[in-house]
C-alpha cells in the first residue's frame, strides 16, 4: 500500500483556458478518471516492493490534478509447466490483477491503496460431476408436521382422553371378542349377550343405570379442555319445568354435545341447577356389548320416541318429569354430511318438526342450542368434488339409519393426518326457552301451532347466531342456512 501525503503549501495549478488546446506539459490522460486531490508535481516516487511507479502529477484541462500510474512490473510469463490439472491438462499462471482504491482519511484528505487480486480462480474441468438426491430432502418438504417430544403431560392426557372417546365403541367391541376367545368366560358371556338384546333400560326412562360419580370424574375435564369446550347460557331455566334441548349442528361425532351434556366437565348442573339432562343417541349403540353399559352409566339414552316420552313423563320431582330434560341432535346423520369447516352453517331443520310435536305432547319447553366450532373439528370429502360418494352415503343413511362421513383431521403424533379432531374452541350457547302449551292426552296436535313453535324456535336460533358469531370467531361471510 502506498499513500501520497500532500505538502503544507500545495502547488497551485496553472491557469489554462478550457477552450484552448493543452500545451506540451499539460497532457490529458484518458486512462484513469480524475482523482480530486493534488499531488506534489516535482517528485517521482517508486514503490519498489510492489513495482509500482508514479509519474509526476499532470494537470489536465479541467483544473484537477491527476497522477499517471504505470502498470506494475509484470512478472515474466511462465511457460507451460510439467504439472497436470485434475482433468489431465496443463495449468498456466497469469499475473495478478491490480486494484486501485481511493478513500479519505480522518483529516479529509484522500489516500490511495493499491492491491493485488491474486486469489486463485477455479478452473472448469472437462469432467462434470453429477450428484444424486440429497438424503432427507423430502422430510424438509413434507406436508406432515410431527408433534415434538417436549409436549406437556397435560396435553398428552387430553389427547389420550379424546382418543379413547373417539374409539370407545371399537375398544369395547374388541374387548368383548377377546373375552369370547377365552372359554372360561363363556358361562358369563352367553346370558349377558341375551340380556343386552332384550334389555329395555335404554328407553325405559327410569335412568337407573346413571352414575353421577362417573359423569363427574376429573378425566372429563381433560376431555373438554382438549378443544377447549365451554358452556354458556342465555337465561336461567326454571327447575319446575321440563325441557327439550335441540343441539345444532351435528358435526361429525358431536364432541361438544358429549362434553357439555353427558359430563359435568363444563358445569351443566351449576348453570342449570335442579335439572337432570339426558343426552340421546341411536338405539343401535345400546346393542353393542360392554359399550351399552358404559353409555347408560354416562346418562345416555335412546333417541326413540318411546324413550323421549318416558323420560319427560316419568320420574322427576313430581313423578311426571318435572325438572328433567333431554338433548336431541336434531340434524342427525344427514346433517353430518354437511359439516364442512370454514363454510356456511347448514342446519337440516326445515322439515324436522317431530321434536316440536314431542314437546307439545309432553309439555316440555323448546331450548335451541348452537355450538360454535363443532364443524371446524374435522375435514371431510365434499359432495361437489365426489358426487358418487355422496350418493352412496345417502343410500346407506336411508337403509341403515346412519351414515359414515369420509373425514380426517390430525393424528396422535402429528398435526395433519388422522382421526383425532383438531384443537379448535367449542362454545356451546344455550338459548332462551320457547314456551310450549301441552295438549291433553289423546288430543290431536294442531299443525298451525306446530308451525308457530317451529318458527319461534328457528328465530331464537338465528338470534344466537347473529349475537354471538363475531364473539366466537366465525369467519366473515359465513352465514346460517336452514335447509331441508
Amino acid at each position: 500500500m502506498s499513500a501520497s501525503t500532500p505538502s503544507t503549501s500545495p502547488a497551485q495549478p496553472p491557469s489554462v483556458p478550457l477552450d484552448t488546446e493543452p500545451s506540451q506539459s499539460l497532457k490529458r490522460i484518458p486512462q484513469h478518471p480524475p482523482l480530486n486531490y493534488p499531488f506534489p508535481a516535482t517528485e517521482k516516487e517508486t514503490d519498489r516492493s510492489n513495482g509500482i511507479e508514479e509519474t509526476p502529477t499532470q494537470f489536465v484541462g479541467n483544473g484537477e490534478a491527476q497522477t499517471q500510474r504505470s502498470p506494475p512490473f509484470s512478472s515474466p510469463r511462465h511457460k507451460k509447466s510439467g504439472s497436470l490439472g485434475v482433468n489431465g491438462t496443463s495449468k498456466e499462471q497469469k499475473p495478478p490483477k491490480l486494484i486501485v482504491q481511493d478513500f479519505p482519511d480522518r483529516s479529509g484528505q484522500r489516500l490511495t491503496s493499491l492491491l493485488f487480486d491474486d486469489k486463485p480462480r477455479p478452473q472448469r474441468t472437462q469432467t462434470e460431476l453429477v450428484s444424486g438426491r440429497r438424503a432427507g430432502a423430502s422430510w424438509d418438504r413434507s406436508h406432515i408436521h410431527f408433534a415434538p417430544f417436549s409436549v406437556p403431560l397435560k396435553r398428552r392426557l387430553q389427547t389420550l382422553m379424546v382418543l379413547s372417546h373417539t374409539l370407545s365403541i371399537a375398544l369395547f367391541l374388541t374387548a368383548f371378542f377377546l373375552l369370547c376367545a377365552i372359554p372360561l368366560f363363556w358361562p358369563l358371556l352367553l346370558p349377558y349377550t341375551i340380556y343386552v338384546l332384550l334389555s329395555a333400560a335404554p328407553h325405559s326412562g327410569t335412568l337407573s343405570h346413571r352414575s353421577p360419580f362417573l359423569r363427574s370424574l376429573p378425566i372429563w375435564s381433560l376431555f373438554a379442555s382438549y378443544f377447549p369446550a365451554r358452556l354458556h347460557r342465555s337465561s336461567r331455566l326454571e327447575p319446575t319445568r321440563k325441557y327439550i334441548f335441540g343441539y345444532h349442528p351435528h358435526g361429525i361425532i358431536s364432541h361438544g354435545a358429549f362434553a357439555t351434556f353427558a359430563t359435568e366437565a363444563c358445569g351443566f348442573s351449576t348453570l342449570f341447577p335442579g335439572i337432570t339432562n339426558t343426552l340421546l343417541t341411536l338405539d343401535s349403540n345400546f346393542r353393542v356389548p360392554l359399550y351399552r353399559d358404559y353409555a347408560l352409566a354416562m346418562g345416555l339414552a335412546s333417541v326413540s320416541r318411546e324413550s323421549c316420552e318416558n323420560i319427560l313423563t316419568k320420574g322427576g320431582a313430581n313423578g311426571e318429569g318435572m325438572g328433567r330434560a333431554i338433548t336431541i341432535v336434531v340434524g342427525g346423520a344427514r346433517e353430518s354430511l354437511d359439516a364442512q369447516p370454514h363454510s356456511h352453517l347448514r342446519l337440516v331443520l326445515k322439515r324436522r318438526k317431530g321434536f316440536v310435536k314431542l314437546a307439545i305432547r309432553t309439555g316440555a319447553d323448546l331450548v335451541p342450542v348452537l355450538a360454535f366450532g363443532e364443524n371446524e373439528l374435522y375435514e371431510q370429502v365434499t359432495s361437489d368434488s365426489h358426487p358418487f360418494v355422496h350418493r352412496f352415503q345417502l343410500m346407506v343413511k336411508k337403509c341403515m339409519g346412519f351414515t359414515v362421513p369420509l373425514f380426517h383431521a390430525r393424528g396422535v403424533f402429528n398435526y395433519d393426518v388422522g382421526l383425532m379432531p383438531y384443537r379448535k374452541p367449542l362454545n356451546v350457547v344455550v338459548g332462551r326457552p320457547v314456551k310450549v302449551v301441552q295438549v291433553r292426552k289423546g288430543e290431536k296436535v294442531d299443525e298451525s301451532y306446530v308451525e308457530e313453535l317451529h318458527a319461534a324456535y328457528v328465530t331464537e336460533l338465528a338470534r344466537i347466531w347473529e349475537e354471538w358469531k363475531d364473539v366466537f370467531g366465525v369467519d366473515k361471510g359465513v352465514e346460517l342456512k336452514i335447509v331441508e
